[in-house]
């Protein structure tokens, strides 16, 4: 049997990166392929690479033009250029390489926005695929966005949210979708305009292919219906993508293995802390690495956490940068010394570990995938924050799909009030229907990783396609 050799290359963001290593990592074990993880100089060295190196990953470093990270200033379309141009030659050079040693390349795989790259992989005659990072369901509401359902949805979205007869119901997805449950790119408000046209392009070139296979973050019990939708696409669940040491616990060396933009707490005593704490009785509250709060936001999550007068243990990155690379400084919480009584904040944390200890009784996140699958592996309920992206649409998902969680309700200024965030921490802290829901997604989770379950066969599919020549170039 030929030995599979993957280019894998993601956008140079820590919610885009950690999930492709661990679908590197899951090609490795699950197939025996090799796979080249192609990422940026800046990247690279924010990537923990743990004790122990894993055979069959090589990592490959490429300069995008901005090794020591963007800033403010810089001009954005210049960036985005830079980093198409750069990671372009980097694959022919890979390619190249590898094709002159003897050990060709066999597929390139890569995640959204990376629009490009399959045009590459065509040129350079070999397979592609994308792999999607966000939940199937936000997949198949971008795809019906740009074909043929856009002037319903933008309808929708001019609605009022709070009027229930003004719902989107799209074909082959079992949900009512409010404005409020959209991807935030899809509506009027948007500041964050310039991203939308990579999505539209990302499905203007999957539409000229015949049936391409998408790799997404998810699993079949997760999302069955979503994953099934669009008959003109292959979506096949491979996930969570989320650390073995925390899944299927057959890689314990997985537990640090990952990309963090943002520098760790050195010498922190936050296990030790919730080691000391009861059982299901602290609140973890974290808004992931790019979404940054308004400071009256952090004022009045301060005092819903001091109301509730359980212990927590809150993220509050330093030098925080919002998604346009401009560094917000933190004005000291009013309540800080009374927070630090009752709970302990970090500038980071290892969130798995954290979500995996016994202490853990809810999760207050903004629902980025990412951390929406690890609550779900973990068996945590959450109460959701959610801020911009396919963030509204998971904690739609989180609170009336999967039924793990809810949603808070911010005032007529978008204000997440510290009443409304009590409420819902006690409402979540109390419900047993809630943990027994999540316990069934974690163990439903394991199960599509084990050995024979859905996931673990998608990528036994997915390379037979490829062996089969039934893959589509570019």
């Amino acid at each position: 049997m030929v030995q599979h050799r993957f280019i894998m290359i993601s956008f140079p963001a820590q919610g885009h990166i950690n999930p492709s290593i661990q679908l590197a990592k899951r090609l490795i074990h699950t197939t025996g392929a090799h796979v080249t993880f192609l990422t940026t100089v800046f990247a690279h060295r924010h990537i923990d690479y743990g004790s122990t190196t894993l055979s069959g990953l090589t990592v490959a470093p490429y300069s995008d033009g901005y090794d020591d990270g963007t800033k403010p200033e810089d001009d954005k379309q210049h960036v985005s250029n830079e980093l198409k141009l750069r990671s372009s030659q980097a694959i022919m050079d890979l390619v190249d390489s590898g094709a002159n040693e003897g050990h060709p390349y066999t597929c390139i795989v890569y995640t959204l926005l990376l629009t490009w790259v399959a045009e590459v992989a065509a040129e350079l005659h070999l397979p592609s695929v994308m792999a999607w990072i966000q939940p199937a369901t936000v997949f198949d509401i971008y795809y019906y966005y740009f074909n043929g359902y856009k002037e319903l949805i933008e309808n929708n979205i001019r609605a009022d949210n709070d009027d229930s007869s003004f719902a989107v119901e799209l074909p082959g997805l079992p949900l009512l979708l409010k404005s409020r449950d959209l991807p935030s790119f899809l509506r009027a408000s948007n500041p964050y305009s310039s991203f939308l046209p990579f999505f539209e392009d990302q499905f203007e070139k999957l539409g000229k292919l015949s049936m391409p296979i998408i790799l997404v973050n998810t699993f079949n019990a997760l999302e069955p219906e979503a994953l099934k939708a669009i008959d003109k696409y292959k979506l096949m669940g491979v996930g969570p993508l989320v650390p073995s040491a925390f899944l299927d616990g057959k890689d314990s060396s997985d537990k640090t293995f990952g990309c963090d933009l943002f520098q760790k707490a050195k010498g922190s005593t936050y296990m030790e802390w919730l080691n000391t704490k009861p059982e299901r009785s602290v609140v973890y509250v974290s808004f992931g690495s790019i979404s940054v709060l308004s400071k009256i936001q952090m004022e009045e999550l301060g005092k819903g956490l001091l109301d509730s007068g359980r212990p927590f243990l809150w993220v509050i990155r330093e030098n925080q940068k919002n998604v346009e690379g401009k560094e917000e400084k933190e004005e000291e919480l009013s309540c800080r010394a009374e927070l630090e009584e009752l709970g302990m904040i970090v500038p980071w944390c290892s969130q798995l570990e954290v979500l995996s200890n016994p202490s853990l009784g809810c999760f207050v996140t903004h629902c980025g995938w990412n951390s929406s699958l690890e609550s779900l592996i973990s068996g945590v309920p959450v109460v959701t924050l959610p801020q911009w992206t396919d963030q509204c649409t998971n904690a739609k998902l989180i609170e009336e799909t999967w039924k793990t969680g809810v949603r808070v309700a911010p005032n007529e200024g978008g204000v997440v009030v510290g009443e409304e965030l009590k409420k819902c921490i006690d409402l979540v802290m109390g419900n047993e229907e809630l943990r027994r829901n999540a316990e069934k997604w974690k163990e439903l989770a394991r199960e599509a990783v084990s050995e024979g379950g859905s996931s673990d066969n998608n990528l036994k599919a997915f390379l037979e396609e490829i062996e089969d020549g039934a893959l589509m170039l570019g």
